[in-house]
């Protein structure tokens, strides 16, 4: 499979176009490489995530706040920063984890971030009250669900004027990620969305040998996901990606191998898409557009994205970040078991379902 050769490449040497593509996006990004995070034996997105007992030590330089998020604002304001991040996790979260260690961890985006924001820290399921920007009162937990914090770690961007700038949901690979923070504090999301900042900077492949990878699952064109009309039988799950994604062979290679997440997925219709794709399609809710024009009308930026629909066309949840066994897996019964359909957030639902 194409996927566990770039797998194999990946691990023993940079990736000749992903390396490429980072540099052509540092040099328009401005944005310092960190040459360590791509050597070999050193894969940022391969973890395991199965829930165990780990210490995760926030950096020391995160911000000792008092939780009036106000004052915080202030604080970085007077400091010349570019605005404050609340920082959403939870302990064992392996995601979490990854980013502390592989993003945090690495000197140029520790030093970044530093000089642009102060970074304030809340736990998922705490309940320490906290007062927003807007003078309201929330625990940390009401905060992180009123927010729609559905996978941890979750940053929250705002800048100067106590305006949301970006909001990030799970574990992003590093370069990524320092795009992100460039994103902000350039305010780039001023004039345009992530999608187009990312698009313009790092290029998507349009003249690749290589196809998507291949699963026995997805469901073969012609697409027609229209569900206005007639209700699907089975949820629908479709798989955004792209040519020459490292962060898709991982997903191929990792969890959509795994034999309970496979059977898993024999309750849903599967469809893979290529998300540059000028190939018209029928959306769920009927309509016919390009493929590239629904994934930048849904706000696809990160390949791969798992978007959930109900049998009727409804979104009901995605993934947008690098995803693994168990969290995919824990997904995939959420939403075959209709856990939306009781009104609690995906991470509702998996705590009180974690408890029992």
């Amino acid at each position: 499979m194409r996927a566990i050769q770039r797998q194999v490449e990946y691990g023993r040497r940079p990736a000749l176009y992903s390396l490429v593509r980072m540099l052509a996006a540092a040099a328009l990004l401005g944005v310092a490489l960190d040459a360590n995070a791509q050597t070999a034996g050193s894969d940022p997105l391969s973890f395991d995530d199965r829930p165990k007992e780990r210490y995760i030590e926030h950096p020391p330089w995160f911000k000792a706040s008092f939780l009036d998020l106000r004052e915080d604002l202030a604080d970085a304001k007077q400091a010349g920063k570019r605005g404050i991040v609340i920082y959403v996790g939870q302990e064992n979260c392996p995601y979490c984890e990854a980013l502390i260690k592989n993003n945090f961890g690495a000197e140029d985006i520790a030093e970044y971030t530093q000089r642009h924001f102060d970074v304030i820290e809340l736990d998922l399921w705490g309940s320490r009250e906290l007062t927003d920007l807007d003078g309201d009162r929330y625990s940390e937990h009401d905060f992180a669900i009123f927010h729609g914090t559905n996978f941890t770690p979750a940053l929250l961007f705002y800048d100067q004027d106590g305006e949301l700038a970006l909001r990030l949901r799970g574990y992003y690979p590093p370069y990524k990620f320092r795009a992100a923070l460039e994103y902000v504090a350039d305010a780039h999301y001023k004039k345009e969305s992530y999608r187009e900042y990312l698009e313009r900077a790092d290029p998507p492949p349009k003249f690749e040998v290589g196809d998507l990878n291949e699963q026995d699952f997805f469901l073969p064109p012609p697409h027609m996901l229209d569900r206005s009309r007639i209700p699907g039988q089975r949820p629908l799950l479709v798989v955004f990606e792209q040519r020459d994604c490292h962060a898709c062979d991982v997903l191929h290679t990792q969890p959509l191998t795994d034999s309970e997440v496979r059977a898993q997925l024999r309750d849903f219709d599967v469809i893979q898409l290529d998300m540059w794709s000028a190939n018209p399609i029928f959306t769920p809710d009927g309509r016919k557009l390009p493929v590239v024009e629904w994934s930048k009308e849904l706000g696809v930026f990160f390949a791969p994205t798992l978007v959930f629909f109900d049998e009727g066309g409804k979104e009901v949840l995605r993934i947008a970040s690098v995803v693994h066994v168990y969290r995919l897996g824990r997904v995939l019964e959420y939403v075959a078991n209709r856990g939306y359909g009781t009104s609690l957030t995906y991470q509702q639902w998996h705590g009180k379902r974690e408890i029992n």
